[in-house]
């Protein structure tokens, strides 16, 4: 669910509100029953989910149900509106849930095939003593035990992935690498072919105005990027740049390219959220499971008002979908 205080309730509320989305994979919410049960009440929508304690049995007898919730904490008396310990300390512990759950044996009847997180608050994490976890992406990375992994922003007019993402800027000299880069594109690359593109074209933004200007305005994209950019393609993949950040998302959303990687986390975000800000989703890539996510964040200013928009959302858990089911055909059944 997210963040009991934001919108992460009242966005899931909305979107598993729809019938067609509901019978389309069975769902399992671990979440605050309190926060989802008055967002649709706000809504005007009638509960929709079928209620468990957090025990295997229970949670097993309740599989024929279309979505299950699992009560693993809660407040009844409500959540801030703001970063809190509170929302912090049970937004952590439902993913842990989750990605236990996900981590099982397929065999397993509790088993999961995607895991679609809510948003969380950063600082809520740290003030609940989990600030060694920047997000959901580092968490899953260490839990799952994945060696590399990137976050890929997808939607209708422009694919994303992010070489580095959740580190200051000044950092970027200290973490940007051949490797890392290379990660990015070769991960981008095999997502994309998921997506159902066979042959993916992979344009890759530079790092400093006019991608270096030659080498006058920096010389990352030639000691760096396009090292990483000839491994690619020594590898088979289609890949061209490094281009200047201002100009390629635009030859990217006129249908030149595939996918773009950005090599830090604002250079590839602004585009998308300016493009596809309610229906771009966040999908991890290097995990040895699926995780998606909608493309924002928890937006206390808004929460409670029944005005946050449902749509990436609703985009997040249809992704997901169509994900576990190329992986695993029998999964929308389970």
């Amino acid at each position: 669910m997210g963040d009991p205080g934001g919108i992460g309730p009242e966005v899931l509320a909305r979107a598993l509100a729809d019938r067609r989305l509901r019978r389309s994979a069975h769902f399992r919410i671990y979440g605050s029953e309190d926060a989802l049960a008055q967002a649709c009440e706000r809504a005007g929508i009638e509960p929709f989910w079928w209620s468990v304690e957090a025990r295997e049995d229970l949670i097993a007898s309740a599989r024929s149900q279309d979505v299950v919730l699992v009560r693993l904490g809660d407040a009844p008396g409500g959540f801030a509106r703001a970063p809190s310990r509170l929302g912090g300390r049970l937004s952590f512990q439902w993913v842990e849930a989750a990605i236990r759950d996900v981590a099982r044996s397929p065999d397993d009847p509790l088993a999961g095939d995607a895991i679609v997180t809510g948003p969380i608050s950063k600082q809520a994490w740290k003030m609940a003593g989990h600030g060694n976890f920047p997000g959901h992406t580092e968490l899953l990375a260490t839990r799952l035990r994945a060696r590399r992994v990137a976050m890929a922003f997808v939607s209708d007019r422009l694919r994303v992935v992010l070489a580095t993402a959740h580190l200051p800027l000044m950092d970027l000299r200290n973490v940007l690498t051949i490797g890392r880069i290379h990660d990015a594109i070769d991960l981008g690359h095999r997502a994309c072919v998921d997506l159902g593109i066979a042959r993916p074209r992979i344009a890759v933004c530079g790092l400093n105005p006019h991608a270096g200007e030659g080498g006058q305005l920096g010389d990352e994209e030639v000691r760096l990027i396009e090292p990483a950019i000839g491994v690619a393609r020594d590898h088979g993949m289609d890949v061209r740049g490094p281009f200047a950040a201002d100009t390629v998302f635009n030859r990217a959303v006129e249908g030149e390219f595939d996918l773009v990687v950005a090599m830090y986390h604002d250079q590839g975000l602004i585009p998308v959220k300016l493009l596809a800000w309610d229906s771009a989703v966040h999908l991890t890539l290097g995990l040895p499971i699926i995780r998606t996510s909608p493309d924002h964040g928890t937006a206390f200013d808004i929460a409670g008002r029944n005005r946050a928009n449902p749509g990436s959302m609703m985009r997040a858990l249809q992704l997901a979908v169509r994900l576990a089911r190329g992986r695993r055909p029998a999964a929308a059944n389970r």
